[in-house]
Protein backbone atom coordinates (compact mmCIF):
# COMPACT_ATOMS: atom_id res chain seq x y z
CA UNK A 1 0.00 0.00 0.00
CA UNK A 2 1.48 3.65 -0.88
CA UNK A 3 2.15 6.10 1.30
CA UNK A 4 -1.16 9.37 2.14
CA UNK A 5 0.24 11.42 4.68
CA UNK A 6 2.14 14.98 4.67
CA UNK A 7 5.14 16.14 6.72
CA UNK A 8 6.44 19.72 6.77
CA UNK A 9 9.35 20.68 8.24
CA UNK A 10 12.44 19.12 9.29
CA UNK A 11 11.87 17.66 13.06
CA UNK A 12 9.68 15.07 13.99
CA UNK A 13 8.30 17.65 16.51
CA UNK A 14 7.81 20.78 13.82
CA UNK A 15 6.54 18.09 11.72
CA UNK A 16 3.76 17.77 13.70
CA UNK A 17 2.92 21.18 15.15
CA UNK A 18 2.41 22.14 11.46
CA UNK A 19 0.11 18.69 10.84
CA UNK A 20 -1.70 19.80 13.50
CA UNK A 21 -2.40 23.01 12.07
CA UNK A 22 -3.41 22.11 8.79
CA UNK A 23 -4.82 19.13 8.96
CA UNK A 24 -1.85 16.96 8.06
CA UNK A 25 -1.59 18.65 4.26
CA UNK A 26 1.49 20.70 2.99
CA UNK A 27 0.91 24.37 3.38
CA UNK A 28 1.80 25.68 0.17
CA UNK A 29 4.32 25.50 -2.71
CA UNK A 30 6.18 28.05 -4.96
CA UNK A 31 5.50 28.20 -8.92
CA UNK A 32 1.42 28.78 -8.75
CA UNK A 33 0.41 30.57 -11.64
CA UNK A 34 -3.00 30.61 -10.03
CA UNK A 35 -5.17 29.16 -7.59
CA UNK A 36 -7.14 26.24 -8.70
CA UNK A 37 -10.99 28.03 -8.35
CA UNK A 38 -11.57 29.59 -11.64
CA UNK A 39 -13.15 27.86 -14.67
CA UNK A 40 -12.01 29.88 -17.64
CA UNK A 41 -8.80 28.02 -18.42
CA UNK A 42 -7.43 24.61 -17.43
CA UNK A 43 -6.22 23.75 -13.83
CA UNK A 44 -3.62 21.54 -13.15
CA UNK A 45 -2.05 19.91 -10.13
CA UNK A 46 1.50 18.54 -10.64
CA UNK A 47 4.15 17.14 -9.03
CA UNK A 48 6.87 19.59 -7.50
CA UNK A 49 9.67 18.10 -9.91
CA UNK A 50 7.80 19.47 -13.37
CA UNK A 51 6.97 22.79 -11.64
CA UNK A 52 9.64 24.98 -14.09
CA UNK A 53 8.67 22.61 -17.00
CA UNK A 54 4.96 23.76 -16.66
CA UNK A 55 4.94 27.41 -15.53
CA UNK A 56 7.89 28.44 -17.84
CA UNK A 57 7.76 25.85 -20.60
CA UNK A 58 4.53 24.32 -21.34
CA UNK A 59 1.96 26.19 -19.48
CA UNK A 60 2.82 29.45 -21.60
CA UNK A 61 2.72 27.43 -24.86
CA UNK A 62 -0.16 26.33 -24.27
CA UNK A 63 -1.65 29.66 -23.61
CA UNK A 64 -0.11 31.11 -26.36
CA UNK A 65 -1.33 28.07 -28.84
CA UNK A 66 -4.79 27.69 -27.96
CA UNK A 67 -6.24 30.97 -26.03
CA UNK A 68 -6.97 29.26 -23.00
CA UNK A 69 -5.52 29.92 -19.40
CA UNK A 70 -3.00 27.89 -17.86
CA UNK A 71 -3.07 27.40 -14.23
CA UNK A 72 -1.17 25.15 -11.97
CA UNK A 73 0.18 24.35 -8.38
CA UNK A 74 2.58 21.98 -7.53
CA UNK A 75 3.67 19.36 -4.32
CA UNK A 76 4.61 16.24 -3.87
CA UNK A 77 2.83 13.28 -5.62
CA UNK A 78 1.86 11.95 -2.13
CA UNK A 79 0.41 14.93 -1.03
CA UNK A 80 -1.22 16.34 -4.59
CA UNK A 81 -3.00 13.24 -4.28
CA UNK A 82 -4.09 13.81 -0.82
CA UNK A 83 -5.32 17.28 -1.49
CA UNK A 84 -7.53 15.70 -4.19
CA UNK A 85 -8.80 12.55 -2.21
CA UNK A 86 -10.08 14.96 0.28
CA UNK A 87 -11.56 17.31 -2.00
CA UNK A 88 -9.51 20.26 -0.95
CA UNK A 89 -8.30 20.93 -4.46
CA UNK A 90 -10.34 20.45 -7.49
CA UNK A 91 -8.19 20.89 -10.66
CA UNK A 92 -8.84 19.40 -14.19
CA UNK A 93 -5.72 17.63 -14.22
CA UNK A 94 -3.48 15.40 -12.05
CA UNK A 95 0.24 14.54 -12.86
CA UNK A 96 1.92 12.18 -10.57
CA UNK A 97 5.93 11.08 -9.85
CA UNK A 98 4.77 7.44 -9.50
CA UNK A 99 2.56 5.62 -12.19
CA UNK A 100 1.20 3.16 -9.65
CA UNK A 101 0.40 5.68 -6.54
CA UNK A 102 -1.43 7.79 -8.84
CA UNK A 103 -3.69 4.29 -10.05
CA UNK A 104 -3.68 2.98 -6.35
CA UNK A 105 -5.29 6.45 -5.15
CA UNK A 106 -7.46 7.62 -7.53
CA UNK A 107 -9.02 4.57 -9.00
CA UNK A 108 -12.15 4.33 -9.84
CA UNK A 109 -13.77 6.80 -7.91
CA UNK A 110 -11.72 9.96 -9.04
CA UNK A 111 -10.69 8.61 -12.69
CA UNK A 112 -10.77 5.56 -15.18
CA UNK A 113 -7.47 6.38 -17.32
CA UNK A 114 -4.21 7.92 -17.46
CA UNK A 115 -1.20 8.19 -19.67
CA UNK A 116 1.75 7.48 -18.68
CA UNK A 117 4.23 10.45 -20.68
CA UNK A 118 7.90 10.28 -19.81
CA UNK A 119 10.17 9.20 -17.50
CA UNK A 120 13.18 11.31 -15.27
CA UNK A 121 16.30 9.60 -13.36
CA UNK A 122 17.72 10.29 -10.18
CA UNK A 123 21.07 11.85 -9.98
CA UNK A 124 23.41 14.04 -7.00
CA UNK A 125 23.32 17.64 -7.73
CA UNK A 126 26.04 19.28 -6.05
CA UNK A 127 27.65 22.91 -5.19
CA UNK A 128 31.29 22.12 -6.70
CA UNK A 129 33.00 24.88 -4.70
CA UNK A 130 32.41 22.89 -1.93
CA UNK A 131 34.23 20.69 0.11
CA UNK A 132 31.69 17.59 -0.56
CA UNK A 133 30.81 18.80 -4.42
CA UNK A 134 34.84 19.45 -5.20
CA UNK A 135 35.50 15.60 -4.16
CA UNK A 136 32.66 14.57 -6.14
CA UNK A 137 33.85 16.22 -9.22
CA UNK A 138 36.98 14.71 -9.18
CA UNK A 139 35.47 11.61 -9.11
CA UNK A 140 35.44 10.20 -5.43
CA UNK A 141 33.06 7.73 -5.14
CA UNK A 142 29.29 9.84 -4.07
CA UNK A 143 28.92 7.13 -1.39
CA UNK A 144 32.11 7.69 -0.14
CA UNK A 145 31.41 11.82 -0.08
CA UNK A 146 28.20 11.46 1.51
CA UNK A 147 29.01 9.03 4.41
CA UNK A 148 31.50 12.14 5.54
CA UNK A 149 29.12 14.50 5.32
CA UNK A 150 28.14 16.44 8.26
CA UNK A 151 24.30 16.90 9.48
CA UNK A 152 22.55 19.29 7.29
CA UNK A 153 25.00 19.20 3.99
CA UNK A 154 22.92 16.98 1.53
CA UNK A 155 19.40 17.66 0.85
CA UNK A 156 16.79 15.07 0.01
CA UNK A 157 12.87 15.43 -0.20
CA UNK A 158 10.77 14.30 1.97
CA UNK A 159 10.00 10.72 1.92
CA UNK A 160 6.42 11.27 3.47
CA UNK A 161 5.10 13.96 0.83
CA UNK A 162 6.98 12.55 -2.80
CA UNK A 163 8.37 9.74 -4.36
CA UNK A 164 11.61 11.62 -4.68
CA UNK A 165 12.09 11.58 -0.74
CA UNK A 166 11.65 7.95 -0.84
CA UNK A 167 13.51 6.84 -4.23
CA UNK A 168 16.65 9.00 -2.46
CA UNK A 169 16.13 6.45 0.65
CA UNK A 170 15.65 3.68 -1.46
CA UNK A 171 19.04 4.45 -3.48
CA UNK A 172 20.80 4.83 -0.04
CA UNK A 173 19.40 1.19 0.93
CA UNK A 174 20.69 -0.10 -2.97
CA UNK A 175 23.80 1.33 -2.20
CA UNK A 176 24.21 -0.55 1.09
CA UNK A 177 23.12 -4.00 -0.02
CA UNK A 178 25.50 -3.72 -2.99
CA UNK A 179 28.87 -2.41 -1.46
CA UNK A 180 28.09 -4.25 1.99
CA UNK A 181 27.88 -0.47 3.55
CA UNK A 182 26.20 -1.96 6.85
CA UNK A 183 23.87 0.77 8.39
CA UNK A 184 24.38 3.20 5.50
CA UNK A 185 20.89 3.86 4.91
CA UNK A 186 20.05 4.74 8.60
CA UNK A 187 22.72 6.92 8.54
CA UNK A 188 22.18 8.63 5.36
CA UNK A 189 18.47 9.11 6.83
CA UNK A 190 19.20 10.50 10.04
CA UNK A 191 21.85 13.32 8.73
CA UNK A 192 19.86 14.33 5.41
CA UNK A 193 18.12 17.63 5.54
CA UNK A 194 14.46 16.72 4.21
CA UNK A 195 12.94 19.64 2.08
CA UNK A 196 8.97 20.00 2.46
CA UNK A 197 8.74 21.72 -0.70
CA UNK A 198 10.69 19.67 -3.74
CA UNK A 199 10.56 22.78 -5.94
CA UNK A 200 13.15 24.81 -3.89
CA UNK A 201 14.64 21.52 -3.55
CA UNK A 202 18.17 22.66 -5.00
CA UNK A 203 17.69 26.40 -3.86
CA UNK A 204 19.85 25.11 -0.90
CA UNK A 205 22.65 24.59 -3.40
CA UNK A 206 22.13 27.81 -4.78
CA UNK A 207 22.63 29.68 -1.73
CA UNK A 208 25.13 27.91 0.07
CA UNK A 209 23.02 25.76 2.47
CA UNK A 210 23.92 22.63 1.10
CA UNK A 211 26.42 20.97 -0.73
CA UNK A 212 24.29 18.04 -2.08
CA UNK A 213 21.24 16.50 -2.50
CA UNK A 214 19.45 13.19 -4.06
CA UNK A 215 17.71 15.31 -7.15
CA UNK A 216 15.67 14.54 -10.57
CA UNK A 217 17.67 14.95 -13.67
CA UNK A 218 15.90 17.52 -15.40
CA UNK A 219 15.58 19.72 -11.64
CA UNK A 220 19.49 19.82 -12.37
CA UNK A 221 19.26 20.88 -15.72
CA UNK A 222 16.76 23.75 -15.27
CA UNK A 223 18.55 25.04 -12.46
CA UNK A 224 22.61 24.41 -14.12
CA UNK A 225 24.16 22.78 -11.16
CA UNK A 226 26.79 20.70 -11.36
CA UNK A 227 25.16 16.61 -11.35
CA UNK A 228 26.76 13.13 -10.73
CA UNK A 229 24.95 10.41 -12.82
CA UNK A 230 24.41 7.42 -11.50
CA UNK A 231 24.69 3.52 -12.95
CA UNK A 232 20.96 2.38 -14.62
CA UNK A 233 20.83 0.22 -11.14
CA UNK A 234 20.10 3.08 -8.82
CA UNK A 235 19.17 5.51 -10.50
CA UNK A 236 15.22 4.37 -11.09
CA UNK A 237 15.12 5.50 -14.64
CA UNK A 238 15.65 2.20 -16.50
CA UNK A 239 12.67 0.33 -16.45
CA UNK A 240 14.69 -3.10 -17.71
CA UNK A 241 15.86 -2.58 -13.33
CA UNK A 242 12.24 -2.35 -12.64
CA UNK A 243 12.53 -5.51 -10.61
CA UNK A 244 15.67 -4.78 -9.00
CA UNK A 245 14.35 -1.30 -7.48
CA UNK A 246 11.10 -2.80 -6.33
CA UNK A 247 13.80 -5.09 -3.70
CA UNK A 248 13.55 -2.68 -1.62
CA UNK A 249 10.92 -0.50 0.27
CA UNK A 250 10.71 2.74 2.11
CA UNK A 251 7.60 2.80 5.20
CA UNK A 252 6.55 6.12 6.76
CA UNK A 253 5.87 6.90 9.93
CA UNK A 254 2.35 6.51 9.94
CA UNK A 255 3.17 2.61 8.96
CA UNK A 256 2.59 2.83 4.90
CA UNK A 257 4.87 0.64 3.11
CA UNK A 258 6.04 1.74 -0.73
CA UNK A 259 8.70 -0.24 -2.85
CA UNK A 260 11.10 1.21 -5.72
CA UNK A 261 10.05 2.03 -9.24
CA UNK A 262 11.18 3.66 -12.28
CA UNK A 263 10.51 7.61 -12.47
CA UNK A 264 7.72 7.78 -14.67
CA UNK A 265 4.92 10.73 -14.78
CA UNK A 266 1.41 10.20 -15.97
CA UNK A 267 -1.51 12.19 -16.26
CA UNK A 268 -5.05 12.28 -16.22
CA UNK A 269 -8.29 14.25 -16.21
CA UNK A 270 -10.62 13.85 -13.31
CA UNK A 271 -13.72 12.25 -13.57
CA UNK A 272 -15.55 14.80 -12.04
CA UNK A 273 -13.31 17.43 -12.96
CA UNK A 274 -15.26 21.02 -14.40
CA UNK A 275 -14.08 21.57 -17.22
CA UNK A 276 -13.07 18.18 -18.41
CA UNK A 277 -13.04 19.18 -22.09
CA UNK A 278 -10.16 21.71 -21.38
CA UNK A 279 -8.25 18.97 -18.94
CA UNK A 280 -8.27 16.58 -22.18
CA UNK A 281 -6.84 19.56 -24.45
CA UNK A 282 -4.13 20.19 -21.89
CA UNK A 283 -3.10 16.56 -22.34
CA UNK A 284 -3.64 16.10 -25.54
CA UNK A 285 -1.06 19.38 -26.21
CA UNK A 286 1.52 17.39 -23.21
CA UNK A 287 1.91 14.47 -25.36
CA UNK A 288 2.70 16.20 -28.61
CA UNK A 289 4.95 18.48 -27.33
CA UNK A 290 7.23 15.91 -26.66
CA UNK A 291 9.85 18.35 -27.72
CA UNK A 292 9.41 20.55 -24.49
CA UNK A 293 9.76 18.29 -22.35
CA UNK A 294 13.09 17.04 -23.71
CA UNK A 295 14.48 20.59 -23.83
CA UNK A 296 13.43 20.64 -20.02
CA UNK A 297 15.84 17.13 -19.23
CA UNK A 298 12.67 14.51 -19.05
CA UNK A 299 13.02 11.31 -21.32
CA UNK A 300 10.44 10.92 -24.29
CA UNK A 301 11.04 7.70 -25.77
CA UNK A 302 9.43 4.89 -27.90
CA UNK A 303 7.49 3.64 -25.29
CA UNK A 304 5.59 6.63 -24.30
CA UNK A 305 2.98 7.34 -24.58
CA UNK A 306 1.12 4.71 -22.94
CA UNK A 307 -2.27 4.54 -22.29
CA UNK A 308 -3.57 2.40 -18.84
CA UNK A 309 -7.55 2.38 -18.64
CA UNK A 310 -9.57 3.21 -21.27
CA UNK A 311 -8.77 7.02 -22.58
CA UNK A 312 -11.46 9.07 -24.24
CA UNK A 313 -10.96 9.26 -28.15
CA UNK A 314 -9.92 13.01 -27.73
CA UNK A 315 -6.75 12.67 -26.93
CA UNK A 316 -5.70 9.22 -28.11
CA UNK A 317 -2.21 9.19 -30.21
Amino acid sequence: MRSDDSRIGVSASSRRAVLAATGGLTAGVIGTAGCLGSADGVRVLAAGSLATLLEDGVGPTFESETDSRYEGEYYGTNALLRLVEDGTKHPDVVIGADVDLLRERLYPEQVDWDVAFAANEVVIAYASETELGSRLAAGKPWYEVFADADAGEIAISDPDLDPLGYRAILLFELLEREHGLEGFRDAMAEKVYREPDEPRLLAGLENGNRACAVAYGNMAAERDVAVRELPDAYNFGNPTYADRYAQVSYTTESGHTVAGSPVVYNATVLTGADTPDAGREFVSFLLERGDLLAEHGLRVGDALPRFHGDPPEAIEP
